[in-house]
C-alpha cells in the first residue's frame, strides 16, 4: 500500500509514476463541478460561514502536502508574539481520534500522537509558551484558544475550510513543485482550480532557496494572473540548528552538525525537498526511505531500517522534526538519529505584515431596511464607533438613500432605492404594483450585485426583519445577526420558514420583547431580549436639540417618513385647524430627513412657510413649528401625538405619549402592538381632531394610554447588548486590540 501511495504521489507531483494514473483525468472534471457548486453555496449562505471569536490568519495551500505550512504557522505565531500579541494555533490534527477540542498539555492523552497529531505536537514543542489547540471543528477550536488567553488565531490548513471566516488567507506554493502535474484531485495534487488563488489575501512561494531564481520568477508570472503581484511573496526554509534524538526521553537535544554517511527517512508531503536540503547543507545522504505523509513507524519498519542502514554502511539516520513525533515511544534506532530544526525567513517581511495588518483592521457592516430602522441604525452606528474606534464602519440601506446615516458622517455603500411607496411593501398590493413599475425588481438585483462585491467584513448586523436578514445572507454568504424591529408575537409572530432560517443561519437574534424571544428559543433559534431597539432611539434625546415654546397642550405632529408624508401632512394640518378652535395648543411638526420642507410647504395652499414656521393664512395666530430634530428629542416635551409614522409612533408611545392615528392596514397591525396606547380613527380631519380633543380633556383616558405605552414598548438597552455581543462573542475587542498592536509594532519597526 505504501508503494502504491508513493507511486501516485510521484504522478500527482509530476515526477513520474505509473501512466495508468492518467485514467483518473476525466474524474477531475467532477471534482471541478463539485468545487464550483460548493463555493457557490458558501458565497450565498446555503452552506454556513461564521466569523470566529478571534481574528484569524489561515495558513493553507492549493496542493496537498509539502508546502511548508507548519514552519510558516510557527513563523507567524512568533512574529505576533514579538509584536506583543498573544497568539496560538488551531489544527485539525491529521488522522487523529475524534474528540472535543483539546490543547496540547491539558492532560496525558493530549501529548499522544493518536489524539494530538504529529504537526500539533511538533508546534507545541517549538512554541513552548503559545497554546496549540487540536479540533476538527475549527470554530470551537478558536473558542478554546480564546479561553487560553490568545488574541489571534493562526489556523493550519484552512484555505478550503470555508465554514470558518478568516481575516487573512495566506496561501503557500512550493517552489520545488508549485502546481504538481496541474490536474485536480484525484488526477493530480491540486485541491481546487488555479482560479482559487484569487481568493487569497497573500500568496507565499516557499522554499525558494531550494529552487532557482528563474523558476521562482516563472511561478510569480503564473500566479499574477490570479492575484496582484504585490501580494506575492517569497520565503526560504533555512537551517536553525541540529539536534540529536534521545530515545530515553523521546526529546531532541542540541547537537553539532552530523558527519559521516546518513540514511534519510521521512514521512512528509515533499520528501525530495528534504533530501535536497540536506545535500545543500553538505550532508552526505547515501540512501533515502520515504513513507506516506503523517505515517507512524511500526516496530517492524524500524527493524527493517536498522538492517538497511547496517547493510549500506550508514553512520546515522536523519529525519524531520515532524517525523520524530511519529516514532513510537520505547522504540530506538541502532544508530544516532539526527534532526535538523528549520525556520522560515521571509523576504520583504515588513511589507508582508503591512498587508496582514490592513486585513486585520475590523470592518463592520451595518444594514437596515426602513426609515425607522435607519434611525435605530444611526444610534447603533454611533455606539459602535464609540465602542470600537479602531474599526471601520460601512452602511448598507435597502430603503432610500441612507440620508440619516450620511447626515451623521457614515459611509453608505448601497445603491439608492427610492420607490413611490417609500419602502418595502407589506400591506398594499397597489403600492407594490407602483413600485414594480418604478423598477423595484431591478433595484433589488442591483443591491444583490453590490453585496456580492463586498469582502472583509465581520458578522453583518441587520436592523430590520427576516427579509433583510435573508438578503444579507444570500448576498454576502456570511451568517448575520439580527436586531428584529418588526416581528413580535403581538403582531402574529414569525412564520415557520422565518424561524427555520433564523435557527439555521442567525448567530443571534435580538428581539423587541421577551415573549418573542421565548417563541424563537422554543423553535431552536438563538434569541435574546435585552431591551426594545425602538426605545434606544431615546439616545438622541440625551442632549436635546429642541425646546418647546408656547402655551396650552403640546401636540406633536408626525406625517411619517415615506413619500406619502407630503399628502398626509395636509390631513394632519387640517385637523390642527379644527383642534385649535376647540382648545389652546402648541404644535410642532417633526419631518423626517427624507422629506423636503420647501416641497412640503408648496403643497399646502392654506399655509405660509417662513423661518421654519407654518402660519395659517386665515387664522394668523395659528402657527406650526417645523423641525428636523430627532423625534425622540421633540417627543420628550410632547403631551399627545397625531402621528402617521411607524417606528416614531412606537417610540412616542413608549415615552408615555398617547398616540392618535388613522385606520389602515399597517396601523391596524401597529395597534396590535401598541394596544391601549393608541386610538385609530377614520382618515379625515374631523375624526383626528375629535379624538385628540377627547384625550386632552379626559385625564383618566390619558393616564391609561400613557401607562399602556410604557408597559407595551418596554425598556432600552438592546443596542448596548449588541455591542457587548460583538465585543466578546464575535471577538471585536480582540480584533481591535490585535490590529492596534500590530500597527504599533510596524510603526516602531519591531517587525
Amino acid at each position: 500500500m505504501q508503494k502504491i501511495a508513493r507511486n501516485f504521489l510521484h504522478f500527482a507531483r509530476g515526477e513520474g509514476g505509473s501512466p495508468l494514473w492518467k485514467l483518473l483525468y476525466p474524474v477531475q472534471f467532477a471534482t471541478k463541478l463539485w468545487m464550483i457548486f460548493r463555493l457557490w453555496c458558501f458565497d450565498r449562505g446555503i452552506f454556513s460561514v461564521t466569523n470566529p471569536c478571534l481574528p484569524t490568519v489561515s495558513v493553507g495551500n492549493n496542493c496537498f502536502g509539502g508546502t511548508n505550512k507548519t514552519p510558516m504557522t510557527e513563523f507567524l505565531v512568533r512574529e505576533f508574539v514579538a509584536a506583543g500579541i498573544p497568539a496560538g494555533v488551531v489544527s485539525r490534527g491529521y488522522h487523529t481520534k475524534n474528540h472535543p477540542p483539546l490543547y496540547i498539555g491539558q492532560d496525558k492523552r493530549s501529548l499522544t500522537r493518536n489524539f494530538a497529531g504529529d504537526e500539533p505536537l511538533m508546534l507545541a514543542s517549538r512554541l513552548q509558551n503559545c497554546p496549540v489547540v487540536v479540533s476538527k471543528n475549527r470554530l470551537e477550536g478558536v473558542k478554546l484558544l480564546a479561553s487560553l488567553g490568545a488574541k489571534v488565531a493562526v489556523t493550519d490548513d484552512t484555505f478550503q475550510h470555508r465554514a470558518i471566516k478568516r481575516d487573512v488567507d495566506v496561501v503557500l506554493v512550493d517552489a520545488s513543485c508549485p502546481f504538481g502535474n496541474g490536474s485536480l484531485i484525484p488526477a493530480g495534487s491540486m485541491r481546487e482550480p488555479m482560479s482559487a488563488f484569487s481568493r487569497a489575501d497573500i500568496v507565499v512561494i516557499t522554499k525558494a532557496n531550494q529552487s532557482t531564481p528563474q523558476k521562482v520568477e516563472e511561478i510569480k508570472q503564473i500566479l499574477s494572473k490570479y492575484i496582484k503581484p504585490d501580494k506575492i511573496f517569497v520565503s526560504n526554509l533555512v537551517l536553525q540548528n541540529w539536534n540529536i534524538y534521545n530515545p530515553k526521553t523521546a526529546k531532541l537535544e542540541i547537537h553539532k552538525a552530523p558527519a559521516g554517511k546518513l540514511f534519510a527517512i521521512s514521512a512528509i508531503g515533499s520528501p525530495k525537498s528534504f533530501s535536497d536540503s540536506l545535500r545543500q547543507e553538505g550532508i552526505e545522504v547515501i540512501a533515502t526511505e520515504t513513507f506516506q505523509d503523517h505515517h507512524t513507524l511500526t516496530t517492524s519498519e524500524i527493524k527493517k531500517l536498522n538492517k538497511q542502514a547496517q547493510q549500506i554502511g550508514a553512520t546515522g539516520f536523519v529525519c524531520t522534526e515532524k517525523d520524530v513525533t511519529n516514532i513510537p515511544h520505547g522504540h530506538t534506532f541502532n544508530l544516532p538519529l539526527y534532526v535538523p530544526s528549520v525556520c522560515v525567513t521571509m523576504e520583504e517581511k515588513t511589507k508582508f505584515f503591512e498587508i496582514i495588518c490592513s486585513k486585520l483592521q475590523p470592518k463592520i457592516l451595518l444594514a437596515s431596511n426602513g426609515h425607522g430602522e435607519d434611525a435605530i441604525g444611526v444610534v447603533l452606528a454611533q455606539k459602535l464607533s464609540k465602542r470600537f474606534p479602531a474599526a471601520t464602519l460601512d452602511v448598507f440601506t435597502f430603503v432610500g438613500s441612507g440620508t440619516p446615516y450620511e447626515a451623521k458622517g457614515y459611509h453608505v455603500i448601497s445603491p439608492a432605492v427610492e420607490m413611490p411607496s417609500g419602502g418595502v411593501i407589506k400591506y398594499n398590493f397597489l403600492d407594490l404594483l407602483k413600485d414594480l413599475r418604478s423598477g423595484l425588481g431591478r433595484s433589488v438585483i442591483e443591491q444583490l450585485h453590490a453585496l456580492r462585491k463586498l469582502s472583509g467584513y465581520i458578522t453583518p448586523i441587520c436592523v430590520g426583519d427576516v427579509y433583510l436578514f435573508a438578503t444579507m445572507l444570500y448576498g454576502t454568504g456570511l451568517s448575520p445577526m439580527l436586531v428584529a424591529t418588526a416581528k413580535t408575537v403581538f403582531l402574529s409572530g414569525h412564520f415557520s420558514i422565518e424561524k427555520w432560517l433564523l435557527k439555521k443561519r442567525s448567530l443571534t437574534t435580538f428581539t423587541r420583547d421577551e415573549e418573542t424571544a421565548q417563541e424563537l428559543r422554543d423553535a431552536g433559534v438563538k434569541a435574546v431580549f435585552a431591551g426594545n431597539p425602538v426605545m434606544d432611539l431615546l439616545e438622541e434625546a440625551k442632549t436635546p436639540e429642541f425646546a418647546w415654546n408656547g402655551k396650552g397642550t403640546r401636540v406633536l405632529l408626525l406625517p411619517g417618513s415615506r413619500l406619502r408624508a407630503y399628502k398626509d401632512a395636509k390631513l394632519i394640518l387640517d385637523s390642527v385647524v379644527i383642534l385649535a378652535e376647540k382648545t389652546l395648543c402648541t404644535f410642532v411638526m417633526v419631518i423626517a430627513p427624507t422629506i423636503d420642507a420647501e416641497k412640503l410647504s408648496s403643497q399646502l395652499d392654506d399655509w405660509i412657510f417662513a423661518d421654519d414656521i407654518l402660519t395659517h393664512k386665515k387664522n394668523t395666530t395659528l402657527k406650526v413649528q417645523i423641525s428636523k430634530a430627532p423625534v425622540s428629542s421633540a417627543a420628550c416635551g410632547a403631551e399627545i401625538l397625531i402621528g402617521l409614522g411607524g417606528t416614531a409612533n412606537q417610540l412616542c408611545a413608549g415615552l408615555g405619549i398617547p398616540v392618535i392615528s388613522i385606520l389602515e392596514v399597517g396601523k391596524l397591525r401597529q395597534k396590535m402592538l401598541l394596544r391601549d396606547a393608541e386610538i385609530l380613527v377614520e382618515a379625515n380631519p374631523e375624526a383626528l381632531a375629535g379624538a385628540t380633543y377627547n384625550v386632552i380633556t379626559d385625564e383618566v383616558m390619558r393616564n391609561k394610554m400613557q401607562a399602556a405605552g410604557i408597559k407595551n414598548l418596554g425598556r432600552t438597552g438592546c443596542l448596548d447588548a449588541v455591542c457587548d455581543y460583538l465585543a466578546t462573542e464575535r471577538g471585536l475587542d480582540a480584533r481591535c486590540e490585535t490590529f492596534l498592536k500590530l500597527k504599533e509594532a510596524l510603526e516602531q519597526k519591531r517587525i
